[in-house]
């Protein structure tokens, strides 16, 4: 198993297409179903930005397709020849043992999997019910074909390539659907993002994802450097309130060096404290806090109000901060810039009552 921060070797092939491995997305979803057992009966899944003859996603719904509840389940596959990137691609026996195999179209068309019932007759619906056509374009996400089996799911979950993901998230939230999606840790502070997650309408997931792998090649497992899921499914974890010390706790006993028996510092340009690390936020302070984007995994809408956040990708903002009364592109402290903060306030009650 060879290590692959980043993924580089791949990005630098134009190839950013990765395979999810079928643990990782058990582990995700078994959080939606612990929280809320019903969360997918009656219910159309689309996987779209997928091959389904690879795809442990379409293996996973498939397979507890009568587990859930599901209505329906629908995954979409991307035409080889469209992609930026090129392989020595075959196509598997799956495709050309069936009848309707069609050579010229197994490159140029993308494929559509569906599975409603027991078509086999065994008693039960899995994946071996899965039925498949050739779609009439090439499986963009973007084209209407895709985009009108967008407006017919209910849920839309995929690991899409980290290239289009703002674009992918956009076409998502414009037909108004659930998603679950894994992206990179650092897509929080995107400006097409990070609006979301300051209103509630976006939050991360359970887990993180170590590991990409990617199936037509004989290359190792990727390693997923700060690959999270983004979702809009509730699940239990984000609302458990972090455990918190108060202010003078933490400076006193506090593990970290930059706190402990020094306290904290005031932003040069912003009204509000620097919290580097999350376990040291006072839990008696009530005014504005800054703090790593990696709050947000532990972030409970109950506990904390997000106020805003400086610059994205190194671009600043009109307002700079997503908060119209700051104009604060990037937080300064004795001149120096921070790393990318999120500002939040304690709700009341939120911190301290614990």
């Amino acid at each position: 198993m060879a290590k692959n921060a980043n993924l580089g070797a791949a990005k630098s092939a134009k190839n950013d297409e990765f395979y999810t491995q079928y643990a990782d997305i058990q582990k995700e979803v078994n959080a939606y179903i612990e929280y809320y057992p019903d969360v997918f009966r009656g219910k159309t899944i689309l996987l779209p930005c997928d091959d389904p003859e690879w795809s442990n996603f379409t293996k996973f719904f498939a397979q507890n397709f009568e587990f859930f509840g599901l209505k329906k389940l629908i995954s979409t596959s991307y035409a080889i020849e469209s992609k930026k990137y090129k392989t020595d691609w075959q196509p598997t026996l799956f495709e050309t043992e069936n009848p309707i195999y069609n050579v010229e179209k197994s490159r140029i068309k993308g494929k559509i999997f569906t599975l409603t019932h027991d078509t086999n007759n065994s008693g039960r619906i899995d994946i071996d019910d899965l039925q498949w056509s050739y779609l009439e374009g090439d499986g963009d996400f973007r084209s209407a074909e895709v985009t009108a089996l967008r407006d017919e799911a209910d849920i839309i979950i995929t690991n899409p390539p980290f290239s289009l993901f703002r674009e992918f998230l956009a076409w998502i939230m414009e037909g108004k659907k659930s998603l679950l999606l894994i992206g990179n840790m650092n897509a929080i502070t995107y400006k097409e993002v990070f609006p979301l997650i300051k209103d509630n309408k976006l939050w991360l997931g359970t887990t993180d994802v170590r590991w990409f792998y990617q199936e037509s090649t004989d290359s190792p497992l990727y390693e997923a450097a700060h690959s999270r899921w983004f979702t809009n499914l509730d699940h239990g974890r984000r609302h458990q309130p972090l455990q918190l010390m108060t202010m003078a706790d933490n400076i006193k006993f506090s593990r970290h060096k930059e706190i402990k028996g020094i306290g904290y510092q005031h932003y040069d340009n912003y009204d509000a404290i620097e919290v580097p690390y999350t376990d040291a936020i006072p839990s008696d302070y009530v005014e504005c806090l800054g703090v790593p984007i990696s709050f947000l995994d532990k972030y409970s809408p109950e506990q904390f109000t997000i106020i805003g956040a400086t610059e994205s990708e190194g671009k600043g903002f009109s307002n700079g901060l997503w908060n119209p009364e700051s104009g604060v592109a990037q937080a300064l402290i004795n001149g120096e810039r921070v790393y990318k903060r999120i500002f939040i306030k304690a709700n009341r009650g939120g911190a301290d009552n614990q």
